[in-house]
């Protein structure tokens, strides 16, 4: 293999990467569905390799779980995965901020790209476009990790930032969006971070955190409840069944096919933003990725709750 095919396998492969990362972000592809190499092979008219190896890439940022036999699933991330999440994340930054000469180097010249971002953000979260939040949000956290010095850590981050939005998008669109769910300090948190207040970002650090458990554990009491009256509705129905069909039971039901994957991978931030990218086409083979936000590039988590 020459070196310009080489070149092109390894843009394809992160092509179709940034597409399917697009398309969870965006709650197109749910937690749960499954789907195979052969399928996205197929939904994109490229050859397996490189559709093998972006799945694999997006396994090892934790978006994906991997079965032998039954293909890649979007991973379905749970309350306590989300509290992990944050846990991890309030460790690392106050770590960041505790010595931040050593760790921290604030750039005057980039904090004007971040004011913007941070201002979409808070826009798009009190007008409540998930979509463009996502985007701003993402950017937002970004540019802010390009400060910070150790790369291993901004990396970390960046995932666990990507992970954090996995498990909100499609809770956020089933339960909607408003201040007891949305956290909207980015503007205090740059301009924090402009004037070296490290008191100050700690403090809108902590209320990220806390905005982000309390969310958490309104959910955990949420799906608690839902548990309890399933197990209710269950019993009813099974005491019925039991009546109608006799010792036996019903018949068993058939497996319910593999859900096929959304057909056009587009970029969370909708076209409409001034900044932000255009959706690619469906059923071609993908385009550079367009989205707001890479996970080799991204940065720490600062959505919402």
């Amino acid at each position: 293999m020459g070196p310009s095919a080489g070149v092109t396998r390894s843009t394809l492969r992160q092509q179709i990467a940034d597409a399917l990362r697009d398309e969870v972000l965006a709650g197109r592809l749910p937690p749960g569905r499954e789907f195979t190499v052969k399928q996205i092979a197929e939904q994109y008219g490229v050859s397996a390799t490189p559709v093998r190896e972006a799945l694999f890439d997006l396994s090892a940022q934790g978006l994906l779980a991997s079965d032998q036999h039954r293909g890649f699933q979007v991973r379905e991330f749970t309350v306590a995965d989300y509290r992990a999440m944050a846990e991890a994340r309030a460790l690392v930054v106050e770590g960041l901020f505790r010595n931040p000469a050593e760790r921290v180097a604030v750039r005057p010249e980039g904090l004007a790209s971040i004011r913007r971002r941070a201002a979409e953000a808070v826009r798009a979260a009190k007008g409540g476009d998930l979509d463009v939040l996502i985007g701003y949000d993402l950017r937002f956290w970004r540019e802010l990790g390009q400060f910070v010095l150790n790369p291993y850590i901004a990396d970390f981050l960046a995932r666990l930032r990507v992970q954090a939005w996995v498990f909100a998008v499609h809770r956020l669109r089933r339960d909607g969006m408003d201040e007891n769910v949305l956290w909207f300090g980015h503007e205090e948190l740059v301009e924090a971070i402009a004037r070296g207040d490290h008191e100050q970002v700690h403090a809108a650090m902590r209320s990220y955190y806390a905005h982000a458990l309390a969310w958490a554990d309104r959910l955990e009491a949420r799906e608690a409840e839902g548990d309890g009256e399933r197990t209710g509705e269950q019993n009813a129905e099974g005491g019925a069944e039991g009546n109608a069909d006799g010792p036996a039971g019903p018949g068993s039901a058939m497996p319910s096919q593999p859900s096929q994957p959304s057909q056009s991978p587009e970029s969370p931030e909708p076209s409409r933003s001034p900044e932000s990218p255009q959706p690619s086409q469906p059923s071609q083979s993908p385009q550079p990725s367009q989205s707001p936000e890479s996970p080799q590039s991204q940065e720490s988590p600062g959505h919402c709750a």
